[in-house]
C-alpha cells in the first residue's frame, strides 16, 4: 500500500508538478523535507534521485535540465542545506537553465530564535532567481487556495524564464503523518506566456548599409535551424561568423578558433578587422581576447538577439532584439541583400595563414596538455555529449576541432565548482555517451559529483592532471607573485586512482603520447563500468607550450 504525506501543501505541489510535466526530482536527505521525499517517491509518475551533497545535487539537476531541456526540481532540508544550492542557482540564472528549487523550512515563528537548522530562507536566492515564493502553512486561512496559486505561478515562471525559481515551504511537526489516498484536485488552466517580437524594418536598412558585418555566437545549444540560417548568410561570403567551441555550430565557413586568429592583434589590427555592424547571439563568451578586440573596435551598431538577456558586453549595444535567434533570422533573411563582402575575404586570408601555422606547431609539439587536446580532437567518437570543465579545459578546446559533437560548459558564472556534477546529471538523462574533459582542480573540487548511483556505464571522464591550476601560469599576473604555487596555482601531488576505485569507475593512467593514443582507441568503447582516464602532465611546463603556440602563430 502506498503512503503519501498528509501535508496538503505537499499534495498540491506534487499534483502541479505532474500537471506541468516536471517529472524529475533530485532529493537530498533530511528530516524537514521528509514529507516531500515520502510523497514524491510514492508517485509513479515522478522519477526521484537521491543525491546526498546539496551543492552537487543542484548541479546534477542542472545537468539533467540541460539534457532534457525542461525544468527539474530539487528539494532539501532546512538550514545550511539550502545555502549549498547557491552556486548552482547562480549558474542556472546566468545560463537560463530551469531549476525549481523546493526548500523545506521550519515554521515562520522559528526563524532567528536559534532553533536547529534554521536560517533566513525566505528570498534566499532573490538576487539570482526569477521568482521567490513562500507557501502558507496548512493551518493558515485560505492556505489551500493561495498555495495552489503560488505554486502554479512559480512553475509557469520557471518555464517562461527558463531559469531558477524558488519555493520555500515552512512545515510544522509532525512531519511523518501519512495517508493512503490523495483527494482530487481541480483541473489546471495553464497560462504560460510565450514571447513574441515584431521585426523592425529599420534593422534591415542598417544591415544593407553596413559593409563589415560580423556575427559572434556565444554559449548556446545546437540548433539545426540556426545553422541553416547562418549558412545562407555566409554562402556568398556576405558576413563573418565567429563561433566558439560551445556555440555548437559546425559550418566550414564559420570562423571556429577565435583565439587562434586574434590572440596577437595589435592596435592597428583592431581597426583593420573591426566590424561596423556586430550581431551577437547566445550567452557568455569564453574568449577574453574577443572581448578586448570588440571593446576597442567600437562598432557603430551592435544588436544582441536573445529571449532572456541583452548584455552590453562590448559597451556598444544599440539594439535589444527580444526573441529567439531562429525567429529573428527567418524574418531578416527576407529583407537583406547578401552580396559578397571584402570583409569576409580579409578574415579568410587571416584564417588560412593562422591555420597553417597551427598545423606546423602541432607537428613539432611533444607530450603536454596541448598535445593531449590535439590527439583527443581526432580520437573522440562523433555524436557524443562532450562536457568541458572551466579554466584551462574550455580554453584548450577553443583551439581544436570538436565540432562534430554537442559541447557543454558551465559558462554562466564560469566556475569550476560543479563541472563533474553537471556532466553526470546530463549523462543520467541521455542515451548517448557523455564524456567529461576536466582539469585536475575542477575534478578534485567536485568529487561528490561521482557519489551517485545513477551514472550510466557508458559515461567517460578524462582528467588532465598538470599538478595544479595551470591556468594561473597562462594568464598574465599571477606568475609575478610569491603566492603563486601555494595560494593561487595550488600545487599538489594527488591523483584519481583511489577515487575511481572508491566510486566504482574503471581507471587508467597515461604519462606519454604513445600510450595515450593507444588507450584512447579503446577508451570510448562499451564496457560494464564507467571509466576515468587520467593524463599526467605534471612534470611538463604546459604553460610554456601554450605560450609558445601563440608566439609561433603570429
Amino acid at each position: 500500500m502506498k503512503q503519501f504525506s498528509s501535508k496538503r501543501s505537499i499534495q498540491i505541489l506534487a499534483h502541479l508538478l505532474k500537471e506541468y510535466g516536471i517529472f524529475d526530482i533530485v532529493i537530498s536527505p533530511g528530516s524537514r523535507n521528509a514529507p516531500l521525499a515520502i510523497h514524491f517517491s510514492e508517485m509513479d509518475e515522478l522519477n526521484c534521485y537521491s543525491i546526498v551533497d546539496e551543492r552537487s545535487a543542484a548541479f546534477v539537476a542542472m545537468g539533467m535540465a540541460k539534457s532534457i531541456q525542461k525544468p527539474v526540481a530539487i528539494t532539501c532540508t532546512s538550514g545550511s542545506a539550502s545555502a549549498n544550492y547557491y552556486p548552482a542557482v547562480t549558474e542556472a540564472f546566468y545560463s537560463n537553465t530551469p531549476l525549481l528549487i523546493l526548500t523545506a523550512d521550519r515554521p515562520v515563528d522559528f526563524v532567528d530564535i536559534f532553533d536547529g537548522q534554521t536560517i533566513r530562507q525566505k528570498d534566499l536566492y532573490k538576487q539570482h532567481s526569477y521568482g521567490d515564493f513562500q507557501l502558507l502553512e496548512d493551518h493558515e486561512e485560505n492556505a489551500e487556495d493561495e498555495n495552489f496559486a503560488l505554486i502554479k505561478k512559480a512553475i509557469e515562471l520557471c518555464f517562461e524564464k527558463q531559469g531558477p525559481v524558488h519555493i520555500n515551504i515552512p512545515l510544522e511537526e509532525p512531519l511523518y503523518q501519512l495517508v493512503s489516498e490523495i483527494p482530487n484536485f481541480p483541473p489546471v488552466e495553464k497560462t504560460i506566456q510565450k514571447k513574441s517580437e515584431e521585426f523592425s524594418p529599420n534593422l534591415a536598412a542598417e544591415w544593407n548599409t553596413s559593409k563589415r558585418i560580423m556575427i559572434l555566437v556565444g554559449t548556446r545549444d545546437y540548433s539545426e535551424e540556426l545553422e541553416m540560417q547562418l549558412s545562407q548568410l555566409v554562402k556568398n561570403h556576405s558576413v563573418v561568423v565567429l563561433k566558439e567551441a560551445n556555440s555548437n555550430l559546425r559550418h566550414d565557413k564559420f570562423f571556429a578558433h577565435i583565439d587562434r586568429y586574434i590572440f596577437n592583434f595589435n592596435e592597428e589590427d583592431f581597426k583593420t578587422y573591426a566590424p561596423d555592424l556586430l550581431i551577437t547571439i547566445g550567452q557568455n563568451i569564453v574568449s577574453k581576447k574577443v572581448k578586448q578586440f570588440l571593446r576597442k573596435a567600437k562598432p557603430k551598431n551592435h544588436w544582441h538577439v536573445d529571449e532572456f538577456w541583452y548584455p552590453d558586453t562590448f559597451f556598444s549595444l544599440t539594439e535589444k532584439i527580444k526573441t529567439a535567434p531562429e525567429k529573428f533570422f527567418s524574418k531578416l533573411l527576407n529583407f537583406v541583400s547578401l552580396e559578397p563582402s571584402p570583409y569576409y575575404n580579409l578574415w579568410d586570408v587571416l584564417r588560412d595563414k593562422r591555420d597553417l601555422k597551427h598545423e606546423e606547431y602541432c607537428l613539432g609539439t611533444n607530450f603536454s596538455d596541448f598535445k593531449f587536446f590535439e590527439i583527443l580532437s581526432y580520437k573522440l567518437p562523433e555524436n557524443i555529449n562532450l562536457h568541458f570543465s572551466n579554466s584551462s579545459a574550455i580554453r584548450y578546446a577553443q583551439l581544436f576541432d570538436f565540432q562534430k559533437n554537442n559541447i557543454y560548459c558551465n559558462r554562466g558564472t564560469s566556475g569550476i565548482d560543479g563541472s563533474t556534477s553537471t556532466a553526470m546529471g546530463f549523462a543520467m538523462k541521455d542515451v548517448k555517451q557523455t564524456v567529461l574533459v576536466t582539469g585536475d582542480l575542477s575534478f578534485f573540487y567536485d568529487i561528490n559529483g561521482l557519489w551517485n548511483n545513477y551514472i550510466p556505464p557508458y559515461t567517460r571522464i578524462i582528467v588532465f592532471n598538470n599538478g595544479g591550476g595551470d591556468i594561473f601560469k597562462i594568464i598574465p599576473g599571477p606568475s609575478s607573485t610569491n603566492a603563486l604555487d601555494e595560494f593561487i596555482l595550488t600545487k599538489h601531488h594527488k591523483n584519481a586512482e583511489y577515487l575511481a576505485k572508491h566510486f566504482g569507475f574503471a581507471y587508467t593512467k597515461v604519462e606519454d603520447e604513445d600510450t595515450l593514443s593507444r588507450v584512447l582507441d579503446n577508451f570510448f568503447k562499451p564496457d560494464a563500468k564507467a571509466k576515468i582516464l587520467e593524463i599526467d602532465t605534471s612534470a611538463i611546463e604546459n604553460a610554456d607550450v601554450l605560450k609558445g603556440y601563440f608566439e609561433f602563430i603570429k
